[in-house]
This record gives C-alpha cells, sequence and structure tokens, in this order.
C-alpha cells in the first residue's frame, strides 16, 4: 500500500481484486479482437494471393491485398487503443489502491501487436 494510507479491509481488497481482473479479462478480450482481424486479414491475403497471380490485374477499388491490409490495420489500431485504455486503468488502480500484479495481458498485447506489425508489412511489401 501507499505510505500514509492505512492498509485496506478485505472486502476493500477482494474488490480491488476482482476490478483488477475485470481489466485483466477486457483486455484479453481484445487481444482475441486484434489477433482475430489480424489472422483473418492475412488468410485473406495469403489466400487470394495465388488467385491475383493467375488473373490479370483488374481495376477494383479495393481488392484481397487492400481488404487484408485494412483487417490487419483494424486489429492494431484495436490493441493500440486497447492497450491505452488498460494502461490508463492500471495506473488509476494503482494510484488509489497502491501496487497492483503485473499485467499478463499487456505483454499478450505487445506480443500480439509486433506479431500484426509482421503480417501488415508482409501484406504491404510483398505483390
Amino acid at each position: 500500500m501507499t505510505t500514509g494510507t492505512p492498509p485496506a479491509d478485505t472486502g476493500t481488497r477482494l474488490a480491488v481484486d476482482r476490478t483488477w481482473l475485470a481489466h485483466e479479462r477486457t483486455m484479453m478480450a481484445w487481444v482475441r479482437t486484434g489477433t482475430s482481424l489480424i489472422s483473418f486479414g492475412f488468410t485473406i491475403y495469403k489466400f487470394f494471393q495465388l488467385q491475383i497471380q493467375q488473373q490479370a490485374a483488374t481495376s477494383r477499388l479495393i481488392g484481397p491485398r487492400e481488404f487484408a491490409l485494412i483487417m490487419i490495420g483494424i486489429g492494431l489500431v484495436a490493441l493500440l487503443l486497447a492497450s491505452v485504455q488498460h494502461r490508463q486503468s492500471m495506473k488509476l488502480l494503482r494510484a488509489t489502491f497502491g501496487p497492483q500484479p503485473r499485467s499478463v495481458s499487456g505483454v499478450v498485447a505487445g506480443l500480439v501487436s509486433v506479431m500484426g506489425l509482421a503480417a501488415f508489412l508482409a501484406a504491404l511489401f510483398r505483390e
């Protein structure tokens, strides 16, 4: 606990733990959503890559490659926004109730973001 603040009673401590776990579950839900968007976008890119190579170039506003980039980009943006929100929530929880456990979901979000960035770059720079 912070200095000068009396230790919280058991009910308060359990409520803080439940709040912390709720933030972790929410972050992991965003990680699942981001992972789904990234993997679905990359799958579309790879699935239609062979078909595009076999066909003559057609002029479409949004083709499979562009759609894949949009999906991967949305997944990355969702992870970024969720990470910022999660970080702010954890900061507020620590400021109000003292030290809290380290967030594993934040680390997982970072790893998935790296994977998503690699997928985005692969789809962007490979024709």
